[in-house]
């Protein structure tokens, strides 16, 4: 470009843009939702203000205690703050606070270009009322009837855990009158059997899923599974379920995994289950059962990005223990699932 052609853009620009507030967008798409952000005199609202809730959503407060508690909504974020299920560290009990307390996700998503707040009808519900912090069975008793509340309203259910013993509970409500696809990114399958008299731990929701017909193993993904627990997951690959290591996305591409997760669940409905140790704790340490060689952030993103316009029924973000990481990285990419999930329900056809 020349001395003169650079002026002269120069001076158009100064033309177009001097004097506008930062609310003042020309492109038509990227116009409307600064309407929905921005006043008219560039103000926007302090994302460190206010009390904490998921996305910065409005808190709908006491919605599991009133018969209209989910009138009017399309997406429920709900918080499930229940740990009684690990094996290893606990503290995933303070995850749905560390999610809370993101400041800055979306509201816009640029890959996917839109705006799920703007488009959807959504609210913070609140915690899932739970009736004892010292037993595991009835937390899966009180889990499994707030969801049912939400499903029979109507309402999508987005939950942040909490173990993954939770999602065992969620989806008996969930898949209560058909088995559903499954997504599941995680470093373990999950599928083992009882242990010490106790079916409901975080290592075993989706075999019970599968065996009380609440997930069809032929339309489910595990991927990003590694570690040490491998022996303990036959009844993955016995019941029909995809399972893919960390290794094998490296190799291939998490874009061919994206074909592969589309052609499995189809246009039927299938559920997400994202739980934070699937990422290397190189980039998510704060979790309980951390596996090194884990996916990168911008696979899991990738992959969640590729299931736009699928029948998304309901989705976790599980297993989030902010006190074994103190960048807050953790909770970062914990809350920008959650954002990434609700961006696929605004999408789904």
């Amino acid at each position: 470009m020349s001395d003169d052609e650079t002026d002269t853009n120069l001076q158009r620009l100064r033309g177009k843009y001097v004097g506008l507030s930062g609310g003042h967008v020309f492109d038509p798409h990227f116009k409307e939702i600064a309407a929905k952000t921005i006043s008219a005199d560039g103000r926007r609202k302090l994302p460190y203000s206010d009390p904490a809730t998921f996305l910065d959503a409005t808190y709908r407060q006491d919605a599991f205690g009133r018969a209209d508690g989910f009138a009017d909504l399309d997406v429920a974020l709900i918080g499930v703050p229940m740990d009684l299920g690990v094996t290893n560290r606990t503290g995933c009990r303070l995850g749905p606070r560390a999610v809370r307390s993101v400041e800055r996700i979306g509201p816009y998503e640029h890959v996917l270009k839109v705006a799920p707040l703007a488009m959807l009808r959504v609210a913070d519900v609140g915690d899932v009322p739970l009736r004892s912090r010292y037993s595991l069975e009835s937390c899966h008793e009180d889990i499994e009837a707030a969801l049912r509340t939400v499903i029979q309203a109507g309402v999508v259910p987005l939950s942040v855990g909490g173990d993954h013993s939770m999602t065992q509970a969620i989806l008996r409500a969930v898949g209560e009158k058909r088995p559903v696809g499954l997504i599941h990114i995680d470093a373990h399958a999950d599928t083992a059997g009882s242990y010490e008299g106790s079916r409901f731990h975080h290592g075993g929701p989706f075999r019970h899923a599968v065996l009380d017909g609440m997930i069809d193993p032929r339309r489910a993904l595990q991927i990003g599974i590694r570690g040490t627990a491998e022996y303990l997951y036959e009844f993955s690959t016995d019941s029909g379920m995809t399972l893919v290591h960390a290794e094998e996305v490296e190799e291939h591409g998490m874009r061919h995994y994206v074909d592969v997760a589309r052609k499995l669940v189809g246009d039927g409905p299938f559920y997400v289950s994202f739980d934070i140790d699937s990422v290397d704790p190189g980039f998510a340490p704060g979790t309980g059962t951390p596996e090194v060689g884990g996916l990168m952030p911008r696979e899991v993103l990738t992959l969640l990005r590729g299931l736009r316009g699928l029948n998304i029924i309901g989705g976790d973000v599980v297993e989030v223990a902010p006190q074994y990481d103190p960048t807050s990285n953790t909770a970062q990419i914990a809350a920008q699932v959650l954002f990434e999930l609700l961006c696929l329900v605004a999408l789904r056809g």
